[in-house]
């Protein structure tokens, strides 16, 4: 098990400067976006920075859901300030850009290639020390600040991919309820539901005991053990959370405790999903954001097409857990059950068609987008979606089901209509 070290409560985000000074940070790189950087929350933590009598440099050109070349942009930005230590004040966008900052410019020698997961990349385990960095959440969603994932779009071959090692986690995770005020309603959605399918994957995800081959050395063994009891509790949590506060943050941005509620299910969620994984919902969704036509989600101040990480992760959601249940039915229909189903005449071959009915629901409450043929997809696009989850091993392998292109394809058939 691996877990960052999380500091939670209000204001909390008024101690990085302390906390930089206590690791004898003196130059320090911020990274934000645009949008964030006129903000409170990235106003407080240079405030903080300053009256520590920290120096520091403020990079705010990260984008939102990066790519290989923002990433590499941020790289050389790194490279060049020779940085001692490092504060990312933003989303999972934010958060993974400057793991990847700090993993680049500690190891200047590699290609960029290097450590980007196989079979796209070449998945070199991290083996040189990193910069201290501190991660400080302003969405309800990634749970960045406890995992060692960075995910970018790599636009050569129009598919998300990522980084994946235990060495590039977060020093620490700052997680202040009151950034959480800032989020738009939509934001606070597509981020929540990042969380539900955090905690339904890793929940449903194939046993640690049951992946195989067991790895010929430890350094090899990933960050995605398969589910576990451990992470299993913090799944079931998260997942009660999201029940009882999503549809709340989302209806009313003044709710400070549903939305407090819904920042803390985020970093619950990840320490599951971080040592446990996720699987279809987020192997599909990589493809549905990286060949995003002309797309571009409410509320999002963005000059590029965008399907948000959550939304393209939750529109699987229904098709992928009928697929699912089967293996383990009792799992799916007590989730089913925390998310507001009557189980009580359930039976278990129903297991999936209940827990995609409770999800239909959630999300039409909610108002999102019915399918991907809403976002701009048709049936012509399926074998290239395929095409593009194929290469998702890292989390494909860890559904409780194996998958054919096949049962690909009809996955992506039946979330082209959710309603």
């Amino acid at each position: 098990m691996a877990v960052s070290n999380i500091r939670y409560g209000a204001g909390v985000t008024k101690e990085v400067g302390m906390d930089l000074q206590n690791m004898g940070a003196k130059k320090v790189c911020l990274m934000t976006d645009k949008n964030l950087s006129q903000l409170p929350p990235v106003q407080t933590v240079m405030d903080s920075l300053v009256k520590s009598g920290i120096s520091f440099q403020v990079y705010d050109s990260v984008r939102v859901e990066p790519t290989d070349g923002s990433f590499m942009d941020a790289i050389e930005f790194a490279k060049k300030g020779a940085f001692d230590a490092y504060v990312a004040v933003g989303g999972g966008s934010t958060m993974d850009t400057c793991k990847a900052a700090n993993l680049y410019a500690s190891s200047p020698h590699s290609e960029f290639l290097d450590y980007v997961n196989a079979p796209i990349g070449k998945g070199k385990p991290v083996t040189v020390p990193l910069k201290p960095l501190i991660a400080v959440p302003t969405t309800s969603g990634t749970g960045s600040e406890t995992t060692g994932v960075a995910i970018f779009d790599y636009e050569h071959m129009k598919v998300k991919t990522g980084i994946a090692s235990r060495a590039i986690k977060p020093t620490l995770g700052l997680v202040d309820p009151l950034h959480t005020l800032h989020m738009p309603c939509q934001v606070v959605a597509n981020s929540g539901f990042d969380v539900l399918c955090h905690a339904l994957e890793s929940y449903t995800a194939i046993p640690y005991n049951m992946r195989s081959p067991c790895p010929s050395n430890p350094i090899q063994r990933p960050a995605y053990q398969g589910s576990n009891p451990i992470s299993d509790i913090w799944a079931v949590h998260a997942l009660r959370i999201v029940a009882k506060y999503l549809k709340r943050a989302v209806k009313n941005p003044d709710d400070l405790e549903a939305r407090s509620s819904m920042h803390l299910a985020s970093a619950f969620a990840g320490i599951g999903f971080g040592n446990a994984g996720v699987h279809l919902c987020h192997g599909m969704s990589y493809p549905i954001s990286g060949l995003v036509k002309t797309y571009k989600a409410k509320e999002y101040n963005v000059d590029h097409p965008l399907v948000p990480h959550g939304l393209s992760v939750v529109l699987t959601s229904p098709a992928v857990f009928t697929f699912t249940a089967q293996m383990f039915p009792e799992r799916h229909l007590e989730t089913a059950e925390i998310l507001g189903a009557d189980i009580r005449t359930a039976r278990t071959q129903d297991a999936g068609p209940v827990l995609a009915d409770t999800l239909r629901q959630f999300l039409f409450d909610l108002k999102v987008d019915d399918g991907l043929g809403a976002l701009g997809y048709s049936k012509d696009d399926i074998p290239s979606l395929v095409k593009g989850t194929l290469p998702q091993e890292r989390v494909t392998k860890l559904a409780p089901r194996a998958q054919s292109e096949e049962d690909l394809s009809a996955l992506f058939e039946a979330s082209m209509k959710l309603y």
